[in-house]
């Protein structure tokens, strides 16, 4: 296949690389674990889950940069023994960015692109940070070098442009002027392929000028993000080098352009699968990526010889803007970065299928050189002509609109095409550098700022995006918001500010913040109201989501090392203030679930974005509350596991007193379609086309994203153990049903009551002793559900009802109590028998050790109630529900723990010796002829059996209780905010409540042991009266 592709000359394939990175901060606190490793250019990687689950990917490149560093002195991170597996930056560069170049300086056009997942490394790939430069400041500084080595045989001219992709919108970040309504337009020339309208761009004749012009674009970037609610992880950056050689003894002229594309997170592009949202997914801002993908894949199906009809570059801005780059004349290298730790698994898994087929892809690239002087001649020669032509036109009279018209064009587009390759590359030059003069005082003058006054530095979810802005706090009263009439103001704009928003007051070298009526302001993740003084790095949120860090005095300085302080730090700070400690949580135990760690972190991650979509809702007037819950934090299944944890958004329409549970993904979702919504309302009011408060007439219902349709809400569940069946021995319970995250939803109060198959109640003679008497034999039983009580999902609004759902055994379905409306304390007096025709071992097994879940519904005024489905389900013609109807020919293992079974041995033991008795007593009366003797010894075994049965029955209500106990140490945490007293009053409460469950575990057994001592005691006494 090698030798097949070396003789194609017409074809490249593009070039993929890998690159593993560090754990990050959070990862490390988290205990996480590597699950990737490479050999030479191979990758595998390991489901955390099921260990033997392996996956193996083979790329052109892989870099191991995950460890085996060490950091020198002047900053560089670089391999711990020379030859180490590390790849350092350099390693990459000569790889990666040594090709770029040098097909660049042939004349190719070249393309490198970064993808992956938020927080992979893309951004230190592709531009580094500090001394550890990336690929794209080494590749300036390359190509410089290069132009002046060759200066004696070819004059090279390097333009500059930087673009944003936002939510398919074009935003130029050199652009002089204000922003585009709509961003700019894309447009598509036989020549040149698809290009952008009016992009600035910026001659540049050294690298420290394209370095300052990549710091103005990025200052944009940061300002547009925080004005329009945009995140920057969810937009595409594209820097485009265009390098021109002129050869003036060859009259050749030799262009190419060098596209440096950052992609947008790639873990936007993850779907749940398990739901589907009704309003439409993969909006503008998913659409760049979607569209990127289907690309890839068609191109390499292509590649493969498979016949694909359309390849859908057009479908979004980026795939136009990169059709040259992928399967077209452009030479293309990806890298691709990944976390090694186990909790990113699925982004990671994602990544390397993305990169496995962008390497299919095979491109046609071609040198891009033109005769110079021979084209600016035949321009000229061709307007002469069309000159000519419009003379004929007015000479003759003719009324040739349309023909005049185009010829006028034509010879326009010639005339510009003439004075663009005429105008003289130092006129272009000069231009540049009065802005980069301009540029570069404004940056002394801000440094120098930076030596005399405290200032607060921007903190972005992209790193190379903090650090950007810096808002100085000059001695005096300072207000700070969105209004800027005042003389002493500092402007910010962003959700929830305010026009004031709060004052900063910098008075006899201290710095205090004094928040405004209505203001959200957080210092160090604790909401604050009053005047706080700040203190050198200080974490401040204002509004929802605008993130500073407070920069003191130079004095307090010091030689501190502020980019700890990045924004994941700003959100671990604030779960903690709402009590999620990830890196205290996982500390005493290595092995933590990894899946459980994902949850903590979609948490912490979520809190911006759900925070964002309230600041959204309040100002749109939609009356909608979000907020962030743990799914099954304090639930368990059937047999007592814990259920999986996942995030979910409790979404609240205030007003309406209506609840909707949404998923992650469809929230993301939805939060998409809000921020669209959002800058709809802000383009209006700008406009001044609508009155304030009237936004919410904007969207139809059937469109708004922040409404749903009502459905039925889950809120919680109770068990109901089913161990007493096992011995036909009723049970009553009165349950507590607790939602999510172990809060107390109601109290049912359920019964499990052993019958006979026309339902009628079995008595305490049908007790058994041996559950093993039941196999082979009928078991038939009737669940009872009662009542509820104090129901709190009603008690906050009386038009609510709600349902009862249960499943049991090997039904499919579940099963729904009617629904019953208006009533916290409603009467369900819902009976359901079941029957088993032939029990089997593993419903025995069942039996002893699962339970039925009771899962508490909430319905909402104008949803549909749940219906029990019948399918698959078996009936006798009584209507009793049969869960079972042969035994399995190879029964399961019991499946008790050693207590338990220890437990059973010794009661079996006692059976044993009552049978024995028993049969010794029969044989004694049968010798008898004494009928009053015979009547006598008949009654001797029921009332001796049934005082058994009495005792057992005991013990297990005793038991029940006990359960119970256990269930309430296990849910028995300290408060968060506890201090040493605090927690001196839980250790005092852990110790009474373990005291109280070791006396009722010590009573319960002892009762049974005292009570199967006194019935052996009685029985051998009737024995020797008798013998």
């Amino acid at each position: 296949m090698r030798a097949k592709a070396a003789g194609m000359h017409s074809k490249d394939c593009v070039k993929v690389a890998v690159r593993v990175r560090p754990f990050n901060k959070r990862e490390r606190d988290a205990g996480s674990r590597c699950i990737v490793s490479m050999v030479t250019s191979s990758i595998t990687i390991q489901d955390p889950r099921e260990s033997q689950s392996r996956r193996s990917f083979c790329f052109d490149y892989a870099y191991w940069s995950h460890s085996g560093f060490t950091r020198d002195r002047g900053g560089l991170y670089v391999p711990e023994e020379p030859g180490g597996r590390y790849s350092d930056q350099d390693s990459v560069f000569q790889d990666l960015g040594e090709g770029v170049l040098e097909n660049a300086l042939q004349g190719y056009n070249a393309t490198l692109l970064a993808y992956g997942q938020t927080g992979s490394g893309k951004s230190y790939s592709m531009v580094g940070y500090g001394p550890n430069k990336g690929l794209v400041p080494k590749l300036c500084d390359r190509l410089f070098q290069a132009i002046r080595e060759n200066q004696d045989t070819r004059q090279c001219q390097v333009f500059f442009s930087m673009l944003e992709i936002y939510n398919e919108q074009v935003v130029d970040l050199l652009s002089r002027g204000s922003r585009t309504p709509g961003g700019l337009r894309v447009r598509e020339e036989q020549q040149r392929g698809f290009y952008v309208e009016g992009l600035r761009t910026v001659p540049c004749d050294s690298a420290p000028q394209v370095e300052q012009l990549m710091e103005q674009g990025t200052r944009t970037r940061t300002t547009a993000a925080t004005h329009m609610n945009a995140n920057s992880s969810r937009s595409h950056m594209l820097i485009i080098l265009q390098l021109k050689q002129i050869f003036s003894k060859e009259s050749i002229t030799k262009q190419s352009n060098i596209n440096l594309v950052d992609l947008a997170g790639s873990e936007r592009q993850r779907s749940s699968g398990s739901e589907a949202d009704r309003l439409k997914e993969g909006t503008a801002i998913n659409l760049s990526l979607t569209t990127l993908g289907n690309v890839i894949s068609s191109l390499a199906d292509v590649a493969v010889g498979k016949k694909v009809v359309h390849i859908p570059y057009r479908d979004s801005v980026l795939t136009k803007l990169l059709q040259s780059a992928l399967g077209g004349n452009s030479r293309t290298v990806m890298i691709a970065t990944l976390s090694p730790a186990d909790i990113c698994y699925e982004e990671s898994l994602s990544t390397l299928r993305y990169a496995e087929r962008a390497k299919r892809i095979q491109n046609r690239a071609v040198v891009n050189e033109s005769p110079t002087e021979r084209l600016v001649k035949e321009l000229k020669a061709e307007n002469a002509r069309l000159l000519q032509r419009l003379s004929r036109l007015g000479q003759e009279g003719r009324r040739a609109n349309d023909e005049t018209k185009e010829l006028r064009q034509l010879l326009t587009h010639n005339e510009l095409q003439i004075r663009a390759i005429q105008t003289l590359w130092e006129q272009h030059l000069q231009e540049a550098l009065k802005d980069w003069e301009q540029q570069y005082a404004n940056i002394t003058q801000e440094r120098r700022m930076m030596q005399m006054h405290p200032y607060i530095l921007n903190i972005n979810e992209d790193t190379q995006l903090s650090g950007v802005v810096k808002l100085f706090i000059q001695e005096g009263e300072w207000d700070i918001g969105l209004c800027d009439s005042t003389p002493r103001y500092i402007s910010i704009k962003g959700l929830g500010i305010q026009e004031r928003h709060a004052v900063f007051r910098n008075e006899q070298r201290r710095v205090t913040l004094t928040p405004l009526a209505g203001s959200k302001v957080i210092v160090n993740g604790n909401s604050v109201s009053q005047t706080t003084e700040l203190q050198h790095l200080d974490r401040l949120i204002l509004g929802s989501n605008c993130t500073y860090l407070f920069i003191g005095f130079p004095s307090e300085r010091g030689g501190d090392d502020w980019s700890r302080y990045d924004y994941d730090y700003f959100q671990s700070e604030l779960a903690a203030a709402e009590g999620i400690h990830l890196g205290e949580s996982s500390a005493g135990s290595s092995q933590t679930d990894p899946s459980l760690l994902a949850v903590f972190y979609d948490f912490i991650k979520l809190m911006p974005m759900v925070a964002e979509a309230n600041q959204m809702s309040q100002e749109l007037n939609k009356d909608v509350e979000f907020k962030l819950e743990i799914k099954n934090l304090a639930l368990s299944d059937s047999k007592g596991h814990d259920l999986k944890k996942e995030i979910v958004i409790i979404v609240t329409a205030v007003g309406r007193k209506q609840v909707w549970m949404w998923s992650k993904t469809k929230f993301v979702n939805r939060k998409f379609l809000m921020e669209d919504a959002y800058q709809l309302h802000q383009a209006e009011k700008s406009r001044d086309n609508i009155a304030e408060g009237l936004s919410t007439a904007v969207l139809p219902r059937d469109k708004d994203p922040f409404w749903d349709p009502v459905e039925p809400l889950l809120l919680g569940s109770a068990h109901l153990w089913l161990q007493s069946l096992a011995f036909r021995i009723p049970l009553e319970e009165q349950l507590e049903v607790l939602g999510s995250e172990g809060t107390e939803e109601a109290i049912l109060q359920a019964q499990l009551v052993p019958c006979t198959s026309t339902g009628l109640a079995q008595g305490e003679d049908d007790i058994l002793i041996d559950p093993s008497e039941l196999l082979g034999r009928r078991l038939d039983f009737q669940l009872v559900l009662e009542q509820c009580c104090g129901l709190r999902w009603i008690r906050e609004a009386r038009d609510r009802g709600v349902q009862i759902g249960f499943r049991l055994f090997d039904c499919s379905h579940p099963f729904y109590s009617p629904a019953v409306w208006h009533n916290v304390n409603p009467l369900l007096d819902h009976r359901v028998h079941f029957a088993s025709l032939h029990t089997s071992q593993r419903l025995l097994d069942y039996l002893q050790s699962s339970a039925v879940v009771l899962e508490l519904w909430g319905l909402q005024e104008g949803c549909t109630d749940l219906v029990s489905s019948l399918e698959g389900v078996r009936m006798t013609a009584e209507g009793i529900f049969i869960i079972e109807e042969a035994g399995p020919a190879n029964p399961a293992p019991v499946d008790c723990s050693v207590r338990a079974q220890q437990d059973m041995e010794e009661l079996k033991s006692v059976n044993s010796s009552l049978r024995k008795e028993n049969h010794i007593l029969r044989e004694q009366l049968n010798a008898a002829r004494n009928g009053g003797e015979g009547v006598r010894g008949r009654s001797v075994r029921p009332s001796c059996d049934a005082e058994f049965a009495r005792s057992l029955k005991v013990f297990y209500h005793s038991m029940t209780s006990v359960r119970g106990q256990l269930q309430r140490l296990r849910r028995h945490r300290p408060s968060e905010d506890s201090d040493l007293l605090g927690f001196r009053l839980f250790v005092d409460e852990q110790s009474r409540l373990l005291r109280d469950f070791s006396e009722q575990l010590e009573q319960s057994v002892s009762t049974l042991k005292q009570d199967v001592a006194a019935i052996v005691r009685r029985k051998r006494e009737r024995s020797g009266i008798w013998s």
